[in-house]
């Protein structure tokens, strides 16, 4: 994610930090013990509940225990006009101990009925935890299906800086943005990194509307006046990534030099702006293939929206949203996230950035192999202050950010693309690039963390590096220069 503040070309992108509004924020991190490992009453002889959480230390009360999502099956209709979304979403898990009982995250949203394996199941709710309990107990080591029927206005977050995410109006229709917590306002779900899923979308619009998700078009049919579009992500996905956006765009499918197909959807406000996207984003997409490896998913795209005061961009799944047409290097960075972030995402969110901090890096990459100063010559600018998007990189360790808050801070961007700077200057670029394209090798498709990633630069390279991480990546205050 970043900021896109300024005109295509101006050069400037403005780091969003979105906090999130202090009712949603107590919701999810207040007084919560259960995680993964959470027992029921029963002291874990037999079935037990499970875990309101996943244990992480920035956001407690996201994500759930006691099972794995393999995959979401969501139908979705939507009344621009009226905002009304009408929904069904079929999950498939598989239950990781027995379980009389377990939670799904939703905010707002009625639950109109549901069921587990095909017989109705008892619905129960608290803030943003949606509570069903099976008719019978789910045996653990097998796999179930819960369904869900809601409908509703869904809402819009809004934190203190005036961000936002969840479902949101824009000014012929609506997107749905997910990070950090946002995708549970128009879905039930797992919503934690950590629980990645295949995903089959169908969304109903009026005819004439379009509506864009994750991956690849399957399908699209009208009957009477309404058009359904069925979108299908065989890749596993963090649900913050995925996506809905909804408004009378205009479409391009092409092929990439790569072979992939790429679906670009543009609202016509800003498609002078936008013009050569595609050709932009086959360059980008060529280049980081050379850089990074092979690019991870079956298909790749962007959606540009006319969202005026929404002021970032989102690395959504395959397909980028932009809040209005994106300059060159905004480009660079949401697609350098298709493998940061959306292919290897991280297992917790205070290993932000190892999404944020890779794509910035990217930025330097780019412009360092098109002309432009050197990766050494930013990290300088950065460091010195100069450069205009260096403001507030100093406020904390970008490894440790301090709250739920912070996630999408200046630490974890402009600094961590430093601490990545600092290990290729003591490593070497052979070295370096290496780690890069095994990082995204052996975790495709997967989680992995802050540990794992030191532990391949020091194995890779044959060198301690227990200094230059303490002092980059996880010390307080502005390092000397090097």
């Amino acid at each position: 994610m970043t900021g896109s503040g300024a005109a295509p070309g101006a050069g400037w992108r403005r780091r969003c930090s979105r906090a999130l509004p202090g009712v949603l924020l107590l919701a999810l991190c207040a007084g919560c013990t259960g995680g993964a490992g959470a027992r029921g009453a029963d002291g874990g002889s037999g079935a037990g509940a499970g875990g309101a959480g996943v244990g992480d230390a920035l956001f407690p009360r996201l994500g759930n225990g006691g099972y794995d999502v393999r995959g979401y099956r969501l139908a979705l209709d939507y009344a621009p006009g009226s905002r009304h979304l009408r929904g069904t979403a079929r999950i498939t898990a598989r239950a990781d101990r027995p379980l009389r009982s377990f939670h799904l995250d939703l905010a707002g949203l009625r639950v109109r009925k549901a069921s587990v394996n095909g017989r109705p199941a008892e619905v129960t709710r608290s803030g943003t935890e949606l509570v069903l309990t099976p008719a019978s107990a789910l045996p653990g080591g097998r796999t179930f299906t819960a369904t869900v029927g809601y409908d509703g206005t869904p809402k819009t977050l809004t934190g203190g800086d005036t961000g936002k995410e969840g479902w949101i109006r824009t000014h012929d229709g609506a997107v749905a943005l997910g990070e950090p917590t946002g995708s549970m306002t128009w879905f039930p779900g797992n919503h934690h990194p950590s629980d990645k899923a295949a995903y089959d979308i169908a969304v109903t619009v009026p005819q004439g509307y379009t509506a864009v998700s994750n991956g690849e078009l399957k399908g699209q049919e009208t009957r009477g006046r309404r058009t359904t579009f069925r979108w299908h992500s065989g890749e596993p996905m963090a649900s913050y990534l995925a996506t809905v956006a909804i408004g009378r765009f205009a479409v391009r499918t092409t092929t990439t030099g790569e072979g992939l197909p790429a679906y670009l959807a543009v609202d016509p406000t800003e498609a002078a702006a936008a013009k050569g996207l595609a050709e932009r984003v086959d360059d980008v997409i060529a280049w980081e293939s050379r850089t990074f490896g092979p690019y991870p998913f079956s298909s790749t795209g962007a959606i540009v929206g006319h969202v005026p005061g929404l002021g970032y961009a989102l690395e959504t799944q395959t397909k980028p949203f932009f809040d209005a047409a994106p300059d060159q290097t905004l480009i660079v960075h949401e697609l350098a996230h298709q493998w940061f972030g959306d292919s290897v995402t991280p297992r917790l969110w205070k290993d932000i950035w190892l999404n944020e901090g890779f794509a910035t890096y990217a930025e330097w990459l780019w412009e360092e192999d098109h002309g432009g100063r050197t990766a050494q010559r930013i990290f300088d600018d950065f460091h010195d202050g100069t450069d205009e998007e260096s403001e507030g990189i100093w406020d904390f360790p970008p490894a440790d950010p301090p709250s739920a808050a912070s996630v999408s801070d200046p630490p974890v961007y402009g600094r961590g693309a430093m601490v990545l700077h600092q290990v290729r200057r003591a490593v070497g670029d052979t070295a370096f690039f290496t780690v890069l394209r095994t990082w995204l090798k052996d975790h495709r498709h997967g989680n992995a963390d802050t540990k794992q990633f030191i532990e391949l630069c020091e194995r890779i390279s044959g060198r301690d590096l227990t200094r230059l991480f303490d002092v980059w990546l996880y010390g307080e205050g502005k390092p000397k220069r090097p």
